[in-house]
C-alpha cells in the first residue's frame, strides 16, 4: 500500500474524530493550543493503535468484534453527547458570567477516542490481510488524525466562542448524531 492510499484511508477514519474535535472547540472560551494538542494526541493516538490491535489479532477476533463494534461506539458517543446536553441545559447559574476554560476531562477524551477508532481496528485487520507494513500504516493514520483534529478543534472554537450556550447544544447532539450515523450504518438501515 503506498502513500496515498493510507493518507486517504487516515483522512477517512479521521472525519469522525474532526466531528468530535468541533464539538470539543466549540466549549473553549479561548483557543487553548495545549488542550488542543491533547485532544489531537488522543484521538491521533487511538487512530494509530487501534489498526496496530487489529492488525496483531488479523482474524481471530474479527468475528467476535465486528457484530458490536457499532454498539459500542454508539452507546460511547450518546453518552458523552447526553452529558453535553444536560451540561448546556442545567449548567449552574453562577457560572454562567465566568468565563474559564474548564480542564480537560480524560476520562471522557478517552471514550470519545474509543468510539471514533473502533472502525480503524477493522481496518488493522484488513491491513493483516493484506500483508500492510504496519508501522508507516499507523504512522501516517496517527499524524492525518492529529492534524485533521487540531484543525477540528480551532474551527469549533472559532464558532463557539461567538455562541457558547447553543455551540454546546449542537455538539450534544452532533455527537449523538455521529453515534446513531454508525449504528444504522452497521445495521444496515443506511448505506456506507
Amino acid at each position: 500500500m503506498g502513500f496515498v492510499e493510507l493518507f486517504l484511508i487516515g483522512v477517512g477514519l479521521s472525519m469522525d474524530a474532526f466531528a468530535v474535535s468541533i464539538c470539543k472547540g466549540l466549549g473553549m472560551s479561548r483557543l487553548n493550543m495545549r488542550q488542543a494538542a491533547v485532544i489531537s494526541l488522543f484521538f491521533g493516538g487511538f487512530q494509530a493503535l487501534m489498526p496496530l490491535i487489529g492488525w496483531a489479532l488479523g482474524s481471530q477476533l474479527a468475528d467476535f468484534i465486528t457484530p458490536i463494534d457499532h454498539w459500542i461506539a454508539f452507546g460511547l458517543l450518546a453518552f458523552v453527547g447526553g452529558k453535553m446536553l444536560w451540561d448546556a441545559f442545567y449548567e449552574d447559574d453562577e457560572a454562567e458570567g465566568v468565563q474559564t476554560d474548564e480542564k480537560l476531562d480524560l476520562k471522557e477524551l478517552l471514550m470519545l477516542a474509543i468510539a471514533t477508532s473502533i472502525d480503524a481496528l477493522a481496518v488493522g485487520i484488513t491491513f493483516a490481510f493484506l500483508q500492510a507494513a504496519i508501522v508507516p500504516s499507523i504512522t501516517i493514520i496517527g499524524l492525518t488524525t492529529f492534524v485533521i483534529s487540531f484543525v477540528g478543534v480551532a474551527v469549533g472554537h472559532f464558532f463557539g466562542a461567538r455562541f457558547e450556550k447553543p455551540a454546546t447544544i449542537v455538539g450534544g447532539v452532533v455527537l449523538i448524531l455521529i453515534g446513531v450515523k454508525i449504528l444504522l450504518e452497521h445495521l444496515g438501515v443506511i448505506a456506507f
